[in-house]
């Protein structure tokens, strides 16, 4: 598994999870992405350290911004991966001799961002002209927005190779969900070819972004529902031995606030870290239910197993273990409830670099590399700066 193979529960073959050139099973490494505007770029450095450790993932999964960098890098040969990250990056950072002295007078990027939110941001997005009618003007669902995104269709055809992303070399996830039946719908790959519309619609946050349309459908962004969409790799069939790595930026703990504008921070933090731990512990049940079945499995004598009850229910069975690598961006200094839009070059850059850091210890420590109970399926590794 790209370097990742000493730990002997990533080597074991998994049934039906396709063979490799010597009959064995192939593991996976997996990255998953969570939504959150400008703290992206947290993710960037986290895929830049891996990608120098050795590591590329088979698999990338991604809601909203998390979608944006899961196509830049499913959707470029190795190489050119984080030429494409640096590029959209760059793009999207602004800079301007106000955002510093303001940054000087109050310890806040709120100027900064309240300029976001007037003027939009190069190569992303822009003021909606439709938006000027008022609130009421029926314009229909994918003008009725504040903004538009036509910008980043463009930035989102320039940067990404469809091609290559439609080729397979390396599987791209991502979610949305339905306007009219409020159900998450997972864009794959595997299953279809992806355009840009379905990276766009995976970051249709309403009110601010318009729904994207496909097949006849509008979407909004798969974080409305599920802001971290760990649960795609999870409940794959057929299951297989996996590493993922789940980068998260949203802090799920907190200290008590103080103040409104403490209290607008927290709740954003708990909307968007979107019940992460919970949807893991109920997986670690069912993953330790299946080794439990496996190994109930083992005591029936060899005379009965071709019995097709059996063999119905041993099917429920499993031996392959995940290893989970949960990487928690930091808080930065100064940050409060606009930290999503917080793209001035400063903040991307602090947070590119904490994710390049944070990646680099955690492939220093290797939490992977431990014994693993044989009832185990799921193995989490917190890892928080």
């Amino acid at each position: 598994m790209n370097k990742i193979s000493r730990n002997p529960s990533l080597s074991e073959p998994v049934p039906g999870a396709g063979p490799v050139a010597d009959g064995s099973i192939k593991p996976q490494t997996v990255l998953v992405l969570q939504g959150g505007g400008a703290l992206g770029a947290y993710q960037a450095g986290v895929y830049q350290a891996l990608s120098e450790g050795g590591i590329e993932p088979d698999w990338v999964i991604g809601t909203s911004i998390g979608a944006i960098n899961a196509a830049l890098i499913a959707g470029n040969e190795p190489g050119n991966r984080l030429p494409r990250l640096h590029e959209f990056w760059d793009g999207v950072s602004r800079s301007s001799p106000l955002d510093e002295f303001f940054r000087m007078m109050v310890p806040s990027n709120i100027f900064a961002n309240m300029g976001t939110v007037m003027r939009g941001i190069p190569g992303f997005f822009e003021p909606n002209p439709s938006a000027i009618f008022g609130l009421n003007r029926e314009v229909g669902v994918e003008n009725a927005s504040y903004y538009t995104t036509d910008p980043l269709k463009r930035t989102l055809n320039d940067l990404i190779d469809f091609d290559c992303l439609n080729r397979r070399h390396t599987r791209l996830t991502v979610g949305a969900v339905n306007v009219n039946t409020s159900e998450l719908k997972y864009f794959d790959s595997s299953q279809m070819p992806l355009s840009a519309a379905h990276i766009m619609a995976s970051g249709a946050l309403p009110p601010a972004f318009p729904a994207v349309c496909i097949d006849g459908e509008p979407y909004w962004d798969g974080g409305i529902y599920s802001n971290t969409p760990i649960e795609v790799v999870l409940d794959a069939r057929p299951r297989r031995d996996a590493l993922i790595f789940a980068v998260n930026m949203w802090q799920p703990r907190g200290s008590e606030p103080k103040s409104i504008w403490q209290v607008m921070g927290r709740q954003k933090d708990l909307q968007y870290a979107s019940r992460g731990r919970s949807h893991v512990a109920r997986q670690e049940q069912l993953h330790r239910l299946r080794h439990v079945v496996r190994e109930m499995g083992k005591l029936v004598p060899e005379e009965r197993r071709d019995d097709p009850m059996f063999k119905e229910l041993a099917s429920y069975g499993c031996p392959s273990v995940m290893h989970l690598v949960r990487l928690l961006s930091p808080r930065l200094d100064g940050e409060d409830h606009t930290k999503d839009i917080d793209f001035t070059r400063a903040g991307i850059r602090s947070r590119w670099q904490a994710g390049y850091e944070h990646g680099q210890r955690v492939l220093t420590e290797e939490p992977w590399e431990c014994e693993v109970d044989m009832l185990q399926g799921i193995v989490i590794h917190e890892s928080q700066e």
